[in-house]
């Protein structure tokens, strides 16, 4: 078994083999069986004209069929970006695809849904712990601290757990927040929850009872203003840092200039106290070709890991000290950066083996992702991940399970409204979730969903991924539970509400432990809204 996310915990994320395993004879075999016998009886002519069987892969017929939300398909390349469908034996053939459809690259019945929260939510992030206790970010506007919303039950139902403070009893306890953000610690499963105030100050208070009650808020120590886009990873104290606490927590900014790039300060003793900021880029890579940067992700070997724009293309930046210093590694010079508002965005994860994953929107406007097995320092080919079909995304975000177990998330559309397009795949946006269970094989299989069906789109905006559109804001957010399911937080903007809505797997593959079918989860939907 692999190892858990929380390697303290060793938290048990063995999955559940359902009865409708792919099949492992193709329908073709049984085809032929008939045609023999048929033949026996009215000649060899029949057979003649039955030589022209289509065959279908055999390692895709499942007891149910393949829901029109769900695609499985081969990653495009530098050369050819574009998805490859891996049920399509011709098109398979066509790529010159080698399949090894076996082992932790046997695909699943996958299905997925989202379920509504009755809350509103604006740049939504999530956070799970070990007991299965989903926590999502409740946005209340100017003038009222985040909220945060708890789901102990798989998201069926929602309660808001503050934190509340003295402020008063309808209030978080900071007063005012300009971004939301929750994050859990991955090693032990304390929830740490940020509040920006009027872009120059920011406050963290945290739980370790599953948002039961909260530590009052500390001051984080800065002095550049504008501070936006706060961003928190924990990991074990690296070599050469000593810690108070089990683990040391990693927090950086964006400043709005280039020149002054992301920063970044530490937490040696549980975020009581933090370290004066300081540049989250090499001193060497003064000045910055952008100083905005993704969310920080946090590695069992005390690494942590940023995504950022290099003057070369996407890059991640390294840090071995706690935040202190930083490397610069360039992903990749082949495939660019979206441009627009949201061109800073390079999203990692860190898995159990160490291993690190990255994703971005390019300048066509697709999600493409890479991983490198050696901190950072060199990586793979990058390959695009969008489902067939989809023509146009935004707001890439990932999370690493298992090694070499990732799930992509990132909105996007078939047909833009703008288009009066209504041919099939619906107008608008919907949340897709690119799901790996093994990125390192030679040609990985890549299972994605879209949680929401054609005619239910999360918003209507033409070219939402390229702008800040409703609850969306700036960034989603996708994490992965102890059981090795994903799930992705997103917004339903489409009548106007912004309602936080989570979307998740309700059949599939378990992204921890052995690689088996998860337990089964209601089907959700457009009736499970319940803002409006």
């Amino acid at each position: 078994m692999s190892s858990s996310r929380n390697p303290k915990k060793m938290v048990d994320r063995i999955g559940f083999q359902r009865g409708h395993q792919p099949q492992p004879v193709s329908r073709v075999a049984h085809l032929l069986v008939l045609l023999m016998l048929s033949s026996t009886i009215g000649g060899c002519l029949w057979w003649e004209e039955e030589e022209k069987v289509v065959t279908e892969d055999g390692a895709f017929v499942f007891e149910q069929d393949i829901p029109i939300t769900t695609w499985y398909h081969y990653p495009g390349t530098v050369s050819e970006p574009w998805a490859v469908d891996a049920t399509d034996s011709s098109a398979v053939s066509a790529a010159n695809i080698t399949a090894n459809l076996s082992g932790n690259s046997t695909p699943y019945f996958t299905n997925a849904t989202y379920y509504g929260t009755g809350f509103d939510t604006f740049e939504p992030t999530i956070g799970i712990t070990a007991s299965g206790a989903i926590f999502f970010t409740n946005y209340n506007g100017l003038g009222d601290g985040t909220h945060i919303i708890r789901s102990r039950d798989q998201g069926q139902t929602w309660e808001d757990v503050g934190p509340f403070g003295t402020v008063d009893e309808d209030s978080g306890q900071t007063p005012n927040s300009n971004d939301p953000y929750i994050y859990v610690d991955k090693f032990t499963d304390r929830l740490v929850k940020f509040d920006m105030h009027a872009l120059a100050a920011m406050f963290v208070e945290y739980s370790d009872n599953d948002g039961d009650s909260w530590s009052a808020p500390f001051p984080v120590e800065g002095y550049y203003v504008t501070q936006d886009h706060q961003s928190i990873a924990s990991m074990p104290p690296p070599p050469g840092v000593t810690a108070f606490h089990e683990v040391i927590y990693v927090y950086c900014i964006n400043t709005g200039s280039p020149a002054a790039g992301a920063q970044c300060s530490r937490s040696l003793n549980g975020g009581v106290s933090w370290d004066i900021q300081r540049i989250g880029f090499p001193t060497s890579s003064f000045p910055q070709c952008s100083g905005l940067h993704g969310h920080v992700a946090g590695g069992i070997d005390g690494a942590v890991y940023r995504g950022n724009p290099s003057c070369e293309g996407p890059a991640v930046y390294r840090s071995l000290d706690g935040g202190y210093t930083w490397t610069e590694h360039t992903i990749t010079t082949q495939v660019g950066m979206q441009e627009g508002w949201h061109a800073h965005e390079v999203a990692t994860a860190v898995d159990d083996g160490g291993n690190v994953h990255a994703t971005w929107i390019s300048n066509d406007q697709m999600p493409w992702y890479a991983y490198s097995r050696d901190q950072g320092n060199t990586w793979s080919e990058p390959m695009m991940v969008a489902a067939p079909g989809v023509r146009e995304t935004g707001f890439p975000t990932i999370f690493a399970g298992a090694e070499g177990r990732v799930v992509v998330g990132y909105i996007g559309e078939v047909n833009d409204v703008g288009d009066n397009n209504s041919t099939s795949g619906g107008v608008g946006w919907g949340g897709y979730m690119a799901i790996m269970t093994d990125a390192f094989s030679e040609n990985p299989l890549i299972t994605t969903v879209a949680v929401n069906q054609p005619n239910d789109p999360l918003d209507i905006t033409s070219d939402c991924g390229n702008v800040r559109c409703g609850g969306f804001g700036d960034f989603i957010d996708v994490e992965i539970d102890d059981e090795g399911r994903p799930w992705i937080a997103l917004a339903h903007n489409a009548a106007g509400f912004e309602e936080a809505i989570i979307g998740t797997l309700t059949e599939g593959p378990a992204l921890y432990g052995d690689l088996a079918y998860l337990p089964v989860l209601p089907p959700g939907g457009n009736t499970t809204l319940l803002m409006g």
